[in-house]
């Protein structure tokens, strides 16, 4: 219902901040990373959000790009995971750390966030996987563009996203692509 809010920044108590939009003031509560990035208070503000109806409250959640709301977004629709902890999750954590996170499954990154213990880790490495986009996480991070081919040969071969990406890091930078395959595959075959 309410995409996007452009204000005064009136007030900043983490993790809410005070929008004031043509005299009407909209509390929102923001994820650390979008916080700390804020202007000082008087300065212009625009906040993309998420609107959320509860039946006792209805509250609206900000971020500072599209990234971080979409990756709320995908948290939220976990069984288990309700705003404040997808707020935590992002406050703890990049949207691109997250998806790095969920595509080398390392459930210890997830559960040094506040309010994170093991079995909703694993539960959000199981439901997130491929969600978030590999254009986000590992994927990102591919160097060349040989590096980029390799990655998807593995992938068309068969392999997730997780074997290709710890394969690809255990290669040298500077590999061609036919020979950067078959030292990927002699290292995955073992």
């Amino acid at each position: 219902m309410i995409a996007k809010l452009t204000g005064t920044l009136d007030a900043k108590n983490p993790p809410a901040v005070v929008l004031d939009c043509h005299g009407v003031g909209y509390e929102v509560f923001v994820p650390m990373s979008t916080f700390y990035n804020l202007p000082e208070l008087g300065a212009k503000v625009t906040l993309l959000t998420h609107f959320v109806v509860r039946e006792d409250a209805q509250l609206l959640y900000g971020f500072a790009s599209a990234q971080e709301r979409e990756g709320f977004r995908e948290l939220i629709k976990i069984s288990g995971v309700g705003p404040r902890t997808a707020l935590a999750i992002l406050s703890g954590m990049s949207v691109a750390e997250l998806a790095q996170a969920i595509t080398l499954q390392e459930a210890g990154r997830l559960i040094k966030v506040p309010g994170i213990g093991k079995k909703t880790a694993e539960r959000l490495l199981l439901e997130l996987k491929g969600k978030l986009g590999p254009d986000i996480g590992v994927v990102a991070s591919v160097a060349s563009d040989a590096q980029s081919d390799i990655l998807q040969a593995l992938l068309a071969l068969g392999y997730n996203d997780r074997e290709a990406a710890l394969a690809l890091k255990a290669l040298p930078k500077e590999v061609g692509v036919s020979e950067g395959i078959k030292l990927a595959l002699r290292a995955l075959g073992k």
